[in-house]
């Protein structure tokens, strides 16, 4: 009896796994609808002029999408080719950044407005596959967005064939069952107000700058948010030695006790990110930070002075990696 049932729960078990294998295999190609926003790009100086800022500043556009080596280049403010290829190695495999240089075989050249649009506001590429989560741009309101598409038609095209991202077995299975395409929070705006406000603050952490996507703990595995809103504590490896050292994103709410801006003035604030980045190793986009308007970091200081405190004590930020 007992053998018949061992035999039976073996059977079972063996269908099961070959069920989810022959599923997983299958849901690798998986397709999403998801709207085309009404978004066109423009030839007008001033909003090429105001994608740019964007791409080189606040949104750091380079940081992900430059080749390896360029890191100090950006850091200095020069503009760099953002062909793709750089890789994320992460528990799930790797990933790589694709080429958004106007390109017509290797890159977005061939690519219209809405379809460009549709990846960056809803996560859907242009083979209707989801994409994975980073490129937080999901709330960047229509003008913004139109003038991101606007200054990346202008950029020199680079032929550069991307590798496919290459996924191990887990990253398989997360990439069948778990990932979906990303939206917005609700309706973008039409248009933003740059002013010093609390709530243009909260638009630049939350859509364009991405300090909330760095600084609140993820699981690398899956993307999902498992950590208080900035509180710190994500582990990213060094942009420049990732088998060697690693860095780990502080805690910026305004805690007394562990938050790492508590008491800092407006002045502190910007003295630091006007300051560019001295640890090299360290992945935030310090130098397209430094250029930001004093309007902008103005806002982002006093929306970050209303989030809720953490008690969350991040004790170093940067040390070599375990073996």
């Amino acid at each position: 009896m007992i053998k018949k049932i061992l035999k039976w729960t073996g059977l079972i078990l063996l269908l099961i796994i070959v069920g989810v294998t022959i599923i997983t295999l299958f849901s690798q190609n998986k397709k999403y609808d998801a709207p085309y926003p009404a978004i066109k790009s423009s030839t007008d100086s001033a909003v090429i002029a105001r994608g740019q800022y964007l791409v080189n500043g606040p949104a750091h556009c380079a940081d992900c999408h430059a080749p390896a080596g360029t890191e100090m280049a950006v850091n200095r403010g020069e503009i760099v080719d953002l062909p793709g290829g750089r890789p994320f190695i992460l528990p799930i495999g790797t990933i790589y950044s694709r080429n958004i240089t106007p390109d017509k075989e290797t890159g977005i050249g061939n690519l219209s407005d809405e379809t460009i649009a549709r990846s960056l506001r809803y996560g859907v590429g242009h083979d209707g596959r989801a994409l994975f989560d980073f490129m937080p741009f999901h709330d960047l309101s229509d003008a913004d967005l139109a003038a991101v598409i606007s200054y990346i038609r202008t950029i020199k095209p680079v032929k550069n064939e991307v590798p496919n991202n290459k996924m191990n077995p887990l990253g398989m299975l997360i990439k069948a069952f778990v990932l979906k395409p990303v939206g917005p929070s609700g309706t973008p705006p039409k248009a933003v107000q740059e002013d010093t406000t609390v709530e243009y603050g909260a638009y630049l952490a939350k859509s364009v700058a991405n300090c909330n996507g760095c600084h609140t703990n993820r699981d690398l595995m899956t993307g999902a948010f498992i950590g208080e809103p900035y509180a710190g504590g994500l582990v990213f490896e060094s942009i420049i030695e990732p088998e060697k050292y690693e860095c780990i994103v502080p805690n910026i709410t305004p805690d007394p006790e562990t938050g790492r801006m508590y008491g800092w003035t407006e002045d502190i604030f910007k003295t630091k990110l006007r300051a560019g980045k001295l640890i090299p190793h360290s992945p935030m986009p310090w130098g397209p930070f430094s250029r930001m308007s004093d309007t902008e970091i103005k806002a982002i200081y006093k929306y970050l002075q209303t989030v809720t405190p953490v008690k969350n004590k991040v004790e170093i930020t940067f040390r070599e990696r375990k073996s």
